[in-house]
């Protein structure tokens, strides 16, 4: 099959049935959906950002697996936000109880709910204003720790509710705080130090 490209008028809005309907339609494509019911398509991520957002994930995913409070997730998986945006945070981590209160059908499809903790990987394609709001909007529907990382710059956002934007320059740890009590993510190998 022969791939064609795809143009998204910037007017065209779609609901969240209409959405659902193009997601299943197209599996391979990464998808979100705004608040206002603007379709976004996510270009794939360059082999060094996938790396990199791979070791991330497996890193909370280590932490997680020891101190058991929740459920991690990766990039594929789209959250359905109380604002009625659907996003897919580069990584993602929900506490053990919000998780449980989900039906079987809820956990199935893009779980309602805001993660507790966002991740978000700035790539050579990114616009830092995008992804700035995008973390802003995480906070707004009830993420308790976001960590917006450049690896280009070295530089890490940590977005926080009730607090202005925190930004370190070439950190060589973050913490997970009390969201993610004991964990300390290296930043050695997306530093490149």
């Amino acid at each position: 099959m022969q791939s064609v490209p795809v143009y998204i008028p910037a007017t065209l809005k779609v609901t969240e049935d209409q959405f659902l309907e193009i997601v299943q339609a197209n599996p391979e494509l990464r998808l979100e959906r705004t608040a206002t019911g603007e379709l976004l398509v996510m270009s794939p991520t360059g082999s060094e950002g996938g790396s990199y957002s791979a070791e991330l994930t497996i890193d909370i995913g280590i932490w997680n697996r020891q101190a058991n409070l929740g459920r991690v997730f990766d990039s594929s998986t789209g959250f359905r936000l109380p604002n009625g945006a659907i996003r897919a945070p580069d990584a993602a981590w929900v506490e053990q109880s919000c998780w449980k209160a989900l039906t079987p059908q809820e956990r199935q499809g893009f779980a309602p709910l805001c993660p507790d903790f966002v991740l978000e990987l700035m790539s050579p394609t990114d616009r830092l204003e995008d992804l700035q709001a995008k973390m802003q909007e995480y906070l707004d529907n009830g993420s308790r720790l976001g960590w917006l990382i450049d690896p280009k710059t070295r530089q890490v956002e940590i977005y926080r509710p009730g607090r202005s934007v925190e930004i370190l320059d070439q950190p060589a740890e973050l913490s997970g705080e009390t969201v993610l009590p004991g964990f300390v993510l290296d930043l050695h190998r997306i530093f490149g130090w």
